[in-house]
């Protein structure tokens, strides 16, 4: 069934608590914003599913990165909603990796860049958002003492929107678009 009628008066439940909360309280939001980021990156993969680059010889799949990520994501809904799940070192550890191979080939960043270069890129950069406002709203949750969070979840999640940068601007580099720098006039 696709509905309860149990939040017709505003609350919710998760896995931590017997009781059920508001909606709009700091771990709804949390919540909330992790699945908005978990869904636009499905829009981006499906953008991306035939789209590839290259680690030290090795090609990788945009597609299968971002559903690695999608699934990472609920691992880190599951500790917020108070299950005993939190991401491994391994994973920020893989994340860094791959920002810094993608660094590798492409031009050093002096500048920000406007979003929009590719369609592609531009759908990752509002995937990086989205994680970037999710990341602030788990750490209101903790700092409000409302969840615990792992500090490889937060490495995680820090880690997280600098990846799908790097996603963002290969695929801008792989259609041979150049970024354009704001101009500030």
């Amino acid at each position: 069934m696709l509905y309860t009628r149990k939040g017709d008066k505003g609350t919710t439940k998760t896995f931590a608590c017997d009781q059920r909360i508001s909606k709009s309280s700091i771990v709804a939001e949390a919540l909330g914003a992790l699945d908005e980021a978990n869904s636009f990156l499905g829009l981006a993969r499906a953008r991306t599913k035939d789209k590839v680059f290259e680690i030290k010889g090795e090609q990788i799949k945009f597609a299968d990165l971002i559903l690695e990520i999608q699934q990472n994501l609920f691992i880190i809904q599951a500790e917020i909603a108070g299950a005993t799940l939190s991401i491994e070192r391994e994973k920020v550890n893989k994340a860094e990796k791959i920002v810094d191979e993608i660094e590798k080939v492409l031009p050093p960043i002096k500048t920000f860049f406007v979003s929009g270069t590719t369609k592609d890129g531009a759908v990752l950069d509002i995937s990086r958002t989205l994680v970037r406002r999710a990341e602030r709203r788990v750490v209101d949750a903790k700092e409000e003492g409302k969840v615990k969070v792992s500090k490889e979840t937060l490495a995680y999640l820090n880690r997280l929107s600098s990846l799908i940068y790097a996603l963002a601007r290969i695929a801008n580099h792989l259609e041979g678009e150049e970024e354009i720098k704001p101009d500030y006039r």
